[in-house]
Protein backbone atom coordinates (compact mmCIF):
# COMPACT_ATOMS: atom_id res chain seq x y z
CA UNK A 1 0.00 0.00 0.00
CA UNK A 2 2.88 2.37 0.74
CA UNK A 3 4.23 2.02 -2.81
CA UNK A 4 0.75 2.69 -4.20
CA UNK A 5 0.40 5.86 -2.12
CA UNK A 6 3.89 6.95 -3.22
CA UNK A 7 2.94 6.48 -6.89
CA UNK A 8 -0.31 8.42 -6.37
CA UNK A 9 1.63 11.24 -4.72
CA UNK A 10 4.00 11.27 -7.72
CA UNK A 11 1.03 11.80 -10.05
CA UNK A 12 -0.50 14.48 -7.84
CA UNK A 13 2.70 16.49 -7.54
CA UNK A 14 4.26 15.92 -10.99
CA UNK A 15 1.30 15.40 -13.33
CA UNK A 16 -1.28 17.63 -11.60
CA UNK A 17 0.99 20.09 -9.80
CA UNK A 18 -1.07 20.07 -6.58
CA UNK A 19 -0.05 22.82 -4.13
CA UNK A 20 -1.02 23.55 -0.50
CA UNK A 21 -4.44 25.11 -0.07
CA UNK A 22 -5.97 23.70 -3.25
CA UNK A 23 -9.29 21.89 -3.03
CA UNK A 24 -8.85 18.33 -4.26
CA UNK A 25 -11.77 16.02 -5.01
CA UNK A 26 -11.46 12.25 -5.46
CA UNK A 27 -14.41 10.56 -7.18
CA UNK A 28 -14.40 6.78 -6.98
CA UNK A 29 -16.78 3.82 -6.85
CA UNK A 30 -17.08 0.56 -4.96
CA UNK A 31 -14.85 -1.33 -7.40
CA UNK A 32 -12.02 1.23 -7.23
CA UNK A 33 -12.53 2.35 -3.64
CA UNK A 34 -9.08 1.28 -2.40
CA UNK A 35 -7.41 3.26 -5.18
CA UNK A 36 -9.59 6.26 -4.39
CA UNK A 37 -8.52 6.02 -0.75
CA UNK A 38 -4.84 5.81 -1.82
CA UNK A 39 -5.21 9.04 -3.83
CA UNK A 40 -6.94 10.76 -0.92
CA UNK A 41 -4.21 9.68 1.51
CA UNK A 42 -1.49 10.83 -0.88
CA UNK A 43 -3.27 14.13 -1.45
CA UNK A 44 -3.41 14.96 2.27
CA UNK A 45 0.39 15.18 2.28
CA UNK A 46 0.09 18.02 -0.27
CA UNK A 47 -3.08 19.89 0.71
CA UNK A 48 -5.45 19.70 3.67
CA UNK A 49 -8.56 20.36 1.58
CA UNK A 50 -9.32 16.83 0.32
CA UNK A 51 -12.75 15.26 -0.26
CA UNK A 52 -13.34 11.62 -1.18
CA UNK A 53 -16.74 10.64 -2.64
CA UNK A 54 -17.77 7.09 -3.49
CA UNK A 55 -20.43 6.85 -6.20
CA UNK A 56 -22.87 3.99 -6.70
CA UNK A 57 -23.37 2.61 -10.20
CA UNK A 58 -26.81 4.19 -10.53
CA UNK A 59 -25.25 7.63 -10.00
CA UNK A 60 -23.73 7.60 -13.47
CA UNK A 61 -25.77 5.26 -15.65
CA UNK A 62 -25.89 6.78 -19.12
CA UNK A 63 -22.58 8.53 -18.64
CA UNK A 64 -23.45 11.52 -16.43
CA UNK A 65 -23.15 11.64 -12.63
CA UNK A 66 -26.14 13.07 -10.77
CA UNK A 67 -26.51 16.83 -10.47
CA UNK A 68 -25.18 17.01 -6.91
CA UNK A 69 -21.85 15.51 -7.94
CA UNK A 70 -21.66 17.79 -10.97
CA UNK A 71 -22.07 20.81 -8.68
CA UNK A 72 -19.30 19.61 -6.34
CA UNK A 73 -16.97 19.14 -9.31
CA UNK A 74 -17.43 22.78 -10.30
CA UNK A 75 -15.76 23.96 -7.08
CA UNK A 76 -12.67 21.72 -7.04
CA UNK A 77 -9.22 22.83 -8.15
CA UNK A 78 -8.14 19.25 -8.89
CA UNK A 79 -10.34 16.20 -9.55
CA UNK A 80 -9.01 12.64 -9.58
CA UNK A 81 -11.44 10.05 -11.00
CA UNK A 82 -10.38 6.42 -10.44
CA UNK A 83 -13.57 4.57 -11.39
CA UNK A 84 -14.68 1.44 -13.18
CA UNK A 85 -16.44 3.52 -15.83
CA UNK A 86 -15.48 6.75 -17.51
CA UNK A 87 -16.66 10.28 -16.83
CA UNK A 88 -14.27 11.70 -19.44
CA UNK A 89 -16.76 12.57 -22.17
CA UNK A 90 -19.51 14.02 -20.00
CA UNK A 91 -21.01 17.44 -19.50
CA UNK A 92 -20.03 17.26 -15.82
CA UNK A 93 -16.34 16.92 -16.66
CA UNK A 94 -16.53 19.53 -19.43
CA UNK A 95 -18.23 22.07 -17.16
CA UNK A 96 -15.65 21.48 -14.43
CA UNK A 97 -12.69 21.98 -16.75
CA UNK A 98 -14.38 24.98 -18.35
CA UNK A 99 -14.46 26.48 -14.85
CA UNK A 100 -10.74 25.76 -14.43
CA UNK A 101 -10.57 22.39 -12.65
CA UNK A 102 -7.61 20.15 -13.47
CA UNK A 103 -8.84 16.59 -14.01
CA UNK A 104 -7.23 13.17 -14.26
CA UNK A 105 -9.72 10.54 -15.50
CA UNK A 106 -8.75 6.91 -14.86
CA UNK A 107 -11.50 4.50 -15.95
CA UNK A 108 -10.58 0.91 -15.16
CA UNK A 109 -7.36 1.82 -13.33
CA UNK A 110 -5.70 -0.85 -11.18
CA UNK A 111 -2.92 -0.76 -8.60
CA UNK A 112 -0.69 -2.65 -11.03
CA UNK A 113 -1.23 -0.04 -13.74
CA UNK A 114 -0.40 2.76 -11.32
CA UNK A 115 2.83 1.13 -10.19
CA UNK A 116 3.89 0.35 -13.77
CA UNK A 117 3.09 3.70 -15.40
CA UNK A 118 2.99 6.59 -12.92
CA UNK A 119 6.78 6.91 -12.64
CA UNK A 120 7.08 7.33 -16.43
CA UNK A 121 8.85 10.44 -17.75
CA UNK A 122 5.70 12.19 -18.99
CA UNK A 123 7.63 15.07 -20.51
CA UNK A 124 9.04 12.55 -23.02
CA UNK A 125 5.55 11.15 -23.61
CA UNK A 126 4.27 14.68 -24.18
CA UNK A 127 6.99 15.28 -26.79
CA UNK A 128 5.96 12.16 -28.73
CA UNK A 129 2.27 13.04 -28.61
CA UNK A 130 2.95 16.52 -29.90
CA UNK A 131 5.05 15.21 -32.78
CA UNK A 132 2.11 13.10 -33.95
CA UNK A 133 -0.40 15.90 -33.35
CA UNK A 134 1.71 18.16 -35.57
CA UNK A 135 1.46 15.56 -38.33
CA UNK A 136 -2.29 15.17 -37.80
CA UNK A 137 -2.72 18.92 -38.20
CA UNK A 138 -1.07 18.71 -41.64
CA UNK A 139 -3.12 15.72 -42.85
CA UNK A 140 -6.39 15.44 -44.78
CA UNK A 141 -6.90 11.67 -45.15
CA UNK A 142 -5.93 8.76 -42.91
CA UNK A 143 -5.89 5.12 -43.91
CA UNK A 144 -5.54 2.35 -41.31
CA UNK A 145 -4.79 -1.28 -42.18
CA UNK A 146 -3.93 -4.33 -40.11
CA UNK A 147 -3.43 -8.04 -40.72
CA UNK A 148 -6.61 -8.96 -38.81
CA UNK A 149 -8.63 -7.29 -41.58
CA UNK A 150 -8.76 -3.59 -40.76
CA UNK A 151 -8.87 -1.34 -43.82
CA UNK A 152 -10.60 1.97 -43.18
CA UNK A 153 -10.17 5.53 -44.40
CA UNK A 154 -11.53 8.84 -43.12
CA UNK A 155 -11.04 12.55 -43.56
CA UNK A 156 -9.65 14.84 -40.82
CA UNK A 157 -9.37 18.05 -42.84
CA UNK A 158 -9.54 21.14 -40.61
CA UNK A 159 -9.69 19.00 -37.47
CA UNK A 160 -6.86 19.28 -34.94
CA UNK A 161 -4.81 16.69 -33.11
CA UNK A 162 -5.58 16.36 -29.40
CA UNK A 163 -3.81 15.02 -26.35
CA UNK A 164 -1.00 17.58 -26.42
CA UNK A 165 -0.83 17.78 -22.62
CA UNK A 166 0.64 14.29 -22.67
CA UNK A 167 -0.24 13.58 -19.05
CA UNK A 168 0.90 16.95 -17.65
CA UNK A 169 -2.16 18.78 -16.28
CA UNK A 170 -0.75 21.71 -14.33
CA UNK A 171 -2.65 24.64 -15.85
CA UNK A 172 -6.26 25.65 -15.18
CA UNK A 173 -8.67 23.59 -17.25
CA UNK A 174 -6.10 20.93 -18.17
CA UNK A 175 -7.41 17.39 -18.18
CA UNK A 176 -6.88 13.89 -19.57
CA UNK A 177 -6.20 10.30 -18.63
CA UNK A 178 -3.62 8.83 -16.31
CA UNK A 179 -1.76 6.94 -17.54
CA UNK A 180 -1.73 9.18 -20.58
CA UNK A 181 0.02 9.13 -23.93
CA UNK A 182 -2.21 9.19 -27.00
CA UNK A 183 -2.49 11.53 -29.95
CA UNK A 184 -6.11 11.57 -31.08
CA UNK A 185 -8.49 13.39 -33.38
CA UNK A 186 -12.18 13.55 -34.35
CA UNK A 187 -12.65 12.36 -37.96
CA UNK A 188 -14.96 14.49 -40.07
CA UNK A 189 -18.47 13.11 -39.67
CA UNK A 190 -19.80 10.81 -42.41
CA UNK A 191 -16.36 10.37 -44.06
CA UNK A 192 -15.24 7.03 -42.57
CA UNK A 193 -15.49 4.09 -44.97
CA UNK A 194 -14.34 0.48 -44.71
CA UNK A 195 -13.87 -1.95 -41.83
CA UNK A 196 -11.91 -2.04 -38.61
CA UNK A 197 -11.24 -5.11 -36.52
CA UNK A 198 -10.97 -4.72 -32.75
CA UNK A 199 -8.51 -7.35 -31.57
CA UNK A 200 -7.04 -6.05 -28.28
CA UNK A 201 -9.69 -4.58 -25.98
CA UNK A 202 -12.83 -2.49 -25.95
CA UNK A 203 -14.53 -0.10 -23.55
CA UNK A 204 -16.97 -1.65 -21.06
CA UNK A 205 -15.96 -5.21 -21.99
CA UNK A 206 -12.20 -5.29 -21.60
CA UNK A 207 -10.08 -7.86 -23.41
CA UNK A 208 -11.36 -9.03 -26.79
CA UNK A 209 -11.68 -12.83 -26.85
CA UNK A 210 -12.35 -13.02 -30.57
CA UNK A 211 -11.89 -10.13 -33.03
CA UNK A 212 -14.88 -7.85 -33.53
CA UNK A 213 -15.43 -6.77 -37.14
CA UNK A 214 -16.99 -3.33 -37.54
CA UNK A 215 -18.24 -2.48 -41.03
CA UNK A 216 -18.46 1.27 -41.63
CA UNK A 217 -20.23 3.30 -44.30
CA UNK A 218 -20.74 7.07 -44.49
CA UNK A 219 -19.24 7.49 -41.05
CA UNK A 220 -21.36 4.98 -39.14
CA UNK A 221 -21.02 1.34 -38.14
CA UNK A 222 -23.75 -0.65 -39.85
CA UNK A 223 -22.62 -4.20 -39.04
CA UNK A 224 -20.82 -5.69 -36.04
CA UNK A 225 -19.84 -9.34 -36.31
CA UNK A 226 -17.30 -12.01 -35.49
CA UNK A 227 -18.04 -12.99 -31.90
CA UNK A 228 -20.48 -12.92 -28.99
CA UNK A 229 -18.80 -9.70 -27.87
CA UNK A 230 -19.82 -8.11 -31.16
CA UNK A 231 -23.46 -8.76 -30.25
CA UNK A 232 -22.87 -7.42 -26.73
CA UNK A 233 -21.33 -4.28 -28.17
CA UNK A 234 -24.24 -3.77 -30.54
CA UNK A 235 -26.70 -4.12 -27.66
CA UNK A 236 -24.78 -1.58 -25.56
CA UNK A 237 -24.94 0.92 -28.40
CA UNK A 238 -28.62 0.25 -29.14
CA UNK A 239 -29.58 0.77 -25.49
CA UNK A 240 -28.60 4.43 -25.81
CA UNK A 241 -31.58 4.85 -28.20
CA UNK A 242 -29.33 7.26 -30.10
CA UNK A 243 -28.37 6.45 -33.71
CA UNK A 244 -25.26 8.62 -33.31
CA UNK A 245 -23.87 6.05 -30.85
CA UNK A 246 -22.77 4.11 -33.97
CA UNK A 247 -20.94 7.09 -35.48
CA UNK A 248 -17.15 7.00 -35.86
CA UNK A 249 -16.00 9.55 -33.32
CA UNK A 250 -12.27 9.22 -32.73
CA UNK A 251 -8.98 7.93 -34.06
CA UNK A 252 -5.96 7.71 -31.76
CA UNK A 253 -2.39 6.41 -31.65
CA UNK A 254 -0.61 5.06 -28.56
CA UNK A 255 2.56 6.91 -27.48
CA UNK A 256 3.43 5.70 -23.97
CA UNK A 257 6.35 3.22 -23.72
CA UNK A 258 5.38 2.17 -20.17
CA UNK A 259 1.86 1.14 -21.25
CA UNK A 260 1.49 -2.51 -22.22
CA UNK A 261 -1.44 -4.45 -23.60
CA UNK A 262 -3.34 -5.81 -20.61
CA UNK A 263 -6.99 -5.92 -21.68
CA UNK A 264 -7.87 -2.57 -20.08
CA UNK A 265 -8.63 0.09 -22.71
CA UNK A 266 -7.36 2.92 -20.48
CA UNK A 267 -3.86 1.45 -20.88
CA UNK A 268 -4.13 -0.43 -24.17
CA UNK A 269 -5.00 2.70 -26.16
CA UNK A 270 -1.79 4.36 -24.87
CA UNK A 271 0.51 1.43 -25.70
CA UNK A 272 3.10 1.75 -28.44
CA UNK A 273 2.19 -0.29 -31.51
CA UNK A 274 -1.56 0.25 -31.17
CA UNK A 275 -4.21 2.57 -32.49
CA UNK A 276 -7.86 2.89 -31.58
CA UNK A 277 -11.12 3.89 -33.19
CA UNK A 278 -14.11 4.97 -31.12
CA UNK A 279 -17.83 5.28 -31.69
CA UNK A 280 -20.15 7.79 -30.02
CA UNK A 281 -19.52 11.20 -28.53
CA UNK A 282 -16.81 13.52 -29.84
CA UNK A 283 -18.30 16.97 -29.30
CA UNK A 284 -15.76 17.63 -26.52
CA UNK A 285 -12.71 17.29 -28.77
CA UNK A 286 -13.58 18.91 -32.05
CA UNK A 287 -16.46 16.87 -33.44
CA UNK A 288 -20.21 17.42 -33.55
CA UNK A 289 -21.56 14.18 -32.04
CA UNK A 290 -23.16 13.92 -28.59
CA UNK A 291 -24.44 10.40 -28.04
CA UNK A 292 -24.18 9.80 -24.28
CA UNK A 293 -21.60 7.08 -24.88
CA UNK A 294 -18.01 6.72 -26.09
CA UNK A 295 -16.67 3.24 -26.94
CA UNK A 296 -12.98 2.77 -27.80
CA UNK A 297 -11.81 -0.29 -29.74
CA UNK A 298 -8.06 -1.00 -29.73
CA UNK A 299 -6.26 -2.42 -32.77
CA UNK A 300 -2.93 -4.27 -32.64
CA UNK A 301 0.05 -3.56 -34.92
CA UNK A 302 -1.64 -1.28 -37.46
CA UNK A 303 -0.13 0.28 -40.56
CA UNK A 304 -1.15 3.92 -40.73
CA UNK A 305 -0.88 6.37 -43.62
CA UNK A 306 -1.28 10.14 -43.32
CA UNK A 307 -2.05 11.25 -46.89
CA UNK A 308 0.97 9.86 -48.77
CA UNK A 309 3.17 9.34 -45.70
CA UNK A 310 3.33 6.03 -43.85
CA UNK A 311 3.85 6.94 -40.22
CA UNK A 312 3.49 3.40 -38.82
CA UNK A 313 4.14 -0.02 -40.37
CA UNK A 314 2.82 -3.05 -38.49
CA UNK A 315 2.99 -1.25 -35.19
CA UNK A 316 6.39 0.37 -35.68
CA UNK A 317 6.78 4.12 -36.18
CA UNK A 318 8.47 4.91 -39.46
CA UNK A 319 8.70 8.70 -39.21
CA UNK A 320 9.38 8.77 -35.46
CA UNK A 321 11.68 6.80 -33.20
CA UNK A 322 9.78 4.19 -31.16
Amino acid sequence: MNNLIKACRQALSHNLGVIPGEKLLVLTDTEKKLIGEAFATAARALTKNVELIELANHDFQGGEPHAGISDIMLHADVIMIPMARSLSWTRARAQATDRGSRVASMPGITAEIILETFFQDYEAVKTRVNQICDLLDQTETIRVRAEAGTDITFNIRQRRGRGRKGGIYTEKGDWGNLPCGEAFIAPVERTAQGMYVIDASISRMGKVKEPIQVQVKAGKAYSLSGSRQASELENILKRTCCPEAFAIAEFGIGCNPSARLCGIPLVDEKALGTCHIAMGTNIYFGGTIEAGIHIDGIIRQPSITFDDRTIMQRGEFTLLSP
